[in-house]
């Protein structure tokens, strides 16, 4: 067998390896995790298993190998800070590992991992040495005595590096390191007895792979019982196992990353002397660039808090530094390529949404550069202040703030001020940023809320008294209606035996057809029925992994425990549904063919009444565009396009190319939808939804809306099947009734009502000029009424005019007319009144000034206004006492000219 060199020929040679040995090989599970609400991010090959280990989950397989993608950016295992400087820390990386639920145990699994690094890596054994727990007589003998290692090459360590657990309580076990030697030359530590048993993070002994043996259940007060199926888990580092294949001490000159900072340089245009000299930018860019590109792969989007803030943050980072030597345009989407062009075969996602992945970054990125030079100057007077007052930490309100205003996120606070030997008080960061959430509205940053446990003890009760063998038998594809029992039922929170007439609560059958919400889709509504009574299903949901829960009401009789009962789906607003969910597939591909590959599902409902689409695209759809596609979907919905589903395993839908949708969380055997001919399908997505037989069976499809979402992605709102249909009849019998009041036909009411509005606009023109002439003759009318006050002319009447487009233009008649004076009109419209105000200059000069008139004049009816020297305009609420006010102008104007 040909020996791997490149990270991508190894990787492939251990899915290899273990598969040749019987081991499934299991698709990484995505980077966001979502089963876990204390972890972000899966950081551990295990974390897809954790349900398996603990027996709470039961798989077709009990060997399996994967190569996980892995973050570790939060709590003890956040390498953040060490990334750059450090030759082999990562915020990602990939997880070589194999798994034994109750197969295998320590004898095959240090084989295996021997024979794969001396014989399928041709590591010369020499270089090995292997750790093993204190008390772990069993490993040391098969490492001694079956393997032929050295005694000098085994060593026993305690607890701290050799035993792992799960947790307080639970399965736990000793481990088994393999280390390689760099040999002395590459010692750092210095001191005479070097050795792993030093555990000083020496850089002459690299940590290849950690074996955990899960050999006993640990009880709350600490005593350990042998489980009677132990299991093997195991995690590799690609990174490493690359960089001692590749005998490159430092990772980053490993191919996984080489080819990254070559783009870097590049696209600087540095001499390799620079890129030496830079060095710690160049591996904060290819690390954090890495790692951007995978997790918008998986969908995540850039946000302010838990996994969007991650992402956010090492982009941010990775900006930073890149300005650092010399960038001074968005050059990470140029990273990402390299990345997704290196892995996109082993993780086909990058080059499905290598669009996406470019367009986010650089998007990102342009965002940022907006304001980090705002930001870094003001930290930069932070710090300055800082030293005047002899003070050496900045104070986590002030971080929080440049967060807050700049976003200038805490890692780059703490970057910068590191580089100048000073501190950031990043526990007081917490709490300024948890106020500010809780101040919004917006809850603590990274709490999450967990539900009891009465649901899980419900199933683990069931399964042990042998009543369901693997949980709820759950099949929503075979039909609307089942016959079963009922094997629980709860009330507030509680297991109870029986639920009587108006009582509301949670029923659990043996087998449901009723589908549990998922992938945007509702959960099925319908009836669970008796002899002895009748319980609505108002919703459906599944609150433990293998135990669904029918929500709802006894509208007649009572349901007891240990019944039987006939479940019905309510199957017209289930084909509603079926109708909606095929269109938003057709809905996704027209969308990304008239808009563009980057356009990504980003959320989405289908419910019987409407179907909702967002979806990832910079700016908003006119009106032509979604008529055409609009008109696109209807052509492939009457074209009765077969819909064919198929269940395959992931790797082998991905590789057929089938599309994978953002956040959700496929099994080992997936179940796919095809659009059209199986051979060459107009769509092909995984899918759990329910769907129509033929895309005739849809209907047709008509628009309801567009707009925006959030920065980058808009919304779609859609009708389909009787949803359109009523749409349609709505709209045909608003046009009747139209039609009907124009007495017109509705082929010709456009032609009526262009007829009608020109005339109104006519009829309109003719009215205005009827008006002003109207006014006009008041205006001459009013003349008469002016008076001398002070030897000033003043004029203040009630007039009739439409609006005060009116009242200025008699204002304007007024200072023609009279020359030199003051007048204001009053009016009322819509029953509120309205003034206005004039002064000629010679008046102002004087003190008069119409903003201040119609101030006062306007607070008489209840009301206020202003504006210039010469014209002002006001408006009141009360009528009544306009001509009052009015009546108080003279005496105003006397006033202003004493």
């Amino acid at each position: 067998m040909k020996q791997p060199k490149t990270s991508n020929e190894l990787r492939q040679a251990f899915l290899n390896f273990f598969n040749e040995r019987g081991h499934e090989i299991v698709a990484s599970a995505i980077l966001p995790q979502q089963d876990n609400p204390t972890l972000l991010f899966t950081n551990a090959g295990m974390n897809q298993f954790v349900d398996v280990f603990l027996g709470k989950e039961k798989r077709a397989y009990s060997r399996a190998t994967t190569s996980q993608k892995c973050m570790r950016v939060q709590g003890k295992h956040n390498d953040l800070e060490n990334v750059g400087p450090s030759p082999r820390h990562h915020t990602f990386f990939e997880m070589l590992g194999n798994f034994s639920f109750g197969d295998y145990f320590k004898q095959d699994a240090i084989r295996y991992a021997y024979d794969f690094l001396t014989k399928t890596c041709a590591i010369p054994p020499d270089k090995l040495y292997f750790t093993v727990h204190t008390s772990d007589d069993e490993a040391y003998h098969i490492w001694a005595n079956e393997i032929g290692a050295p005694a000098d090459h085994i060593l026993r360590m305690g607890d701290k590096t050799n035993f792992w657990s799960m947790g307080d309580t639970g399965p736990c076990g000793p481990t088994s390191e393999l280390h390689y030697d760099w040999g002395p030359e590459a010692c750092t530590c210095g001191q005479p007895d070097c050795s792993v048993l030093l555990d000083n993070d020496c850089d002459r002994w690299l940590e290849v792979w950690n074996l955990v043996f899960m050999q006993f259940d640990q009880a709350a007060d600490g005593t350990r019982t042998l489980l009677p199926k132990p299991g093997v888990d195991t995690g590799m580092g690609l990174e490493r196992i690359t960089s001692v294949v590749q005998q490159t001490p430092v990772n980053y000159d490993n191919d996984l990353f080489s080819p990254a900072m070559d783009m870097v340089q590049e696209l600087l245009g540095d001499q390799d002397a620079d890129r030496q000299q830079k060095y710690v930018g160049y591996r904060v860019i290819a690390d954090h660039g890495r790692a951007a590109t995978f997790m918008i792969a998986d969908g995540v989007r850039p946000g302010s808090t838990g996994a969007g803030y991650v992402l956010r943050m090492v982009i941010r980072r990775a900006a930073r530094f890149g300005r650092k030597i010399g960038f001074t345009e968005p050059f990470l989407a140029h990273v990402a390529g390299v990345f997704i062009d290196q892995m996109g075969n082993a993780y086909p996602e990058l080059k499905q949404r290598r669009e996406h992945i470019l367009r986010t970054l650089t998007r990102e990125e342009e965002k940022f550069a907006r304001t980090v030079d705002s930001g870094l100057a003001q930290l930069d007077k932070i710090i300055a202040e800082l030293g005047e007052r002899g003070e050496t930490e900045v104070s986590g309100d002030t971080a929080f703030n440049l967060y807050a205003t700049y976003g200038l996120p805490l890692e780059i606070t703490r970057d910068v001020v590191k580089e100048l030997g000073l501190t950031v008080d990043e526990p007081g960061f917490v709490r300024a940023r948890d106020a500010h959430a809780e101040a919004s509205g917006a809850g603590r940053f990274g709490q999450y809320e967990t539900g009891t446990n009465v649901y899980a003890d419900a199933l683990h009760e069931l399964m042990i008294s042998g009543t369901l063998e693997e949980g709820v038998e759950y099949d929503p594809y075979l039909g609307a209606n089942s016959e079963s029992e009922v094997v629980a039922i709860f009330r507030d929170g509680q297991q109870v035996d029986a639920l009587e007439t108006g009582e509301t609560g949670e029923v659990v059958t043996a087998v449901t057809p009723f589908y549990v919400e998922a992938g945007g889709e509702v959960s099925d509504t319908g009836m669970i029925l008796c002899k002895g009574g009748q319980f609505r299903v108002e919703d459906t949901r599944k609150p433990v992994n293998g135990l669904v829960v029918h929500i709802g009401t006894v509208e007649d009789g009572r349901i007891t425990l240990g019944g039987q009962v006939h479940l019905r789906v309510d199957n017209g607003r289930r084909w509603d549904i079926r109708r909606n969910h095929t269109a938003t597939h057709i809905l996704h591909k027209e969308l990304r063919a008239h808009l563009g590959t980057h356009v990504q599902q980003a959320g989405s409902l289908v419910a019987p009444d409407r179907l909702r689409f967002d979806f990832t695209h910079d700016q908003g759809v006119d009106k032509e565009t979604l008529a055409e596609i609009e008109a696109h979907i209807n052509k492939v919905i009457l074209a009765n396009r077969p819909i064919t589903i198929t269940y395959m395993s992931q790797k082998e839908a991905v590789e057929a190319g089938a599309m994978a949708l953002f956040g959700e969380k496929y099994g080992d055997v997936v179940r796919t939808i095809k659009i059209g001919d199986p051979n060459h399908p107009y769509s092909y997505e995984l899918c759990g939804g329910l769907h129509v037989n033929e895309t005739a069976e849809i209907g047709s499809f008509r628009f309801l809306s567009e707009g925006a979402v959030s920065a980058g992605v808009r919304r779609v709102e859609a009708v389909t099947g009787r949803g359109a249909a009523e749409y349609v009849a709505g709209r045909l019998d608003t046009l009747e009734r139209v039609a009907g009041r124009l007495n017109a036909p509705i082929p010709e009411l456009e032609t009526r009502l262009e007829t009608l509005l020109t005339e109104h606009r006519s009829l309109q023109k003719e009215l205005e000029k009827l008006q002003r002439q109207a006014a006009k003759g008041q205006f001459d009318n009013l003349l008469a009424q002016v008076r001398q006050v002070n030897g000033a002319n003043v004029l203040a009447a009630r007039v009739d005019v439409p609006n005060a487009d009116a009242l200025r233009e008699m204002a304007d008649w007024f200072r023609d007319k009279v020359g030199s004076g003051t007048a204001v009109f009053g009016t009322v419209v819509n029953d509120k009144p309205l003034i206005i105000a004039t002064v000629t200059d010679d008046l102002i000069k004087r003190g008069v000034k119409a903003g201040d008139l119609v101030r006062e004049v306007a607070k008489m009816v209840g009301g206020g206004g202003g504006g210039r020297p010469n014209m002002a305009q006001a408006g009141g609420r009360d009528a009544s006492k306009l001509a009052a006010a009015l009546d108080a102008v003279a005496g105003l104007v006397e006033k202003a000219l004493d």
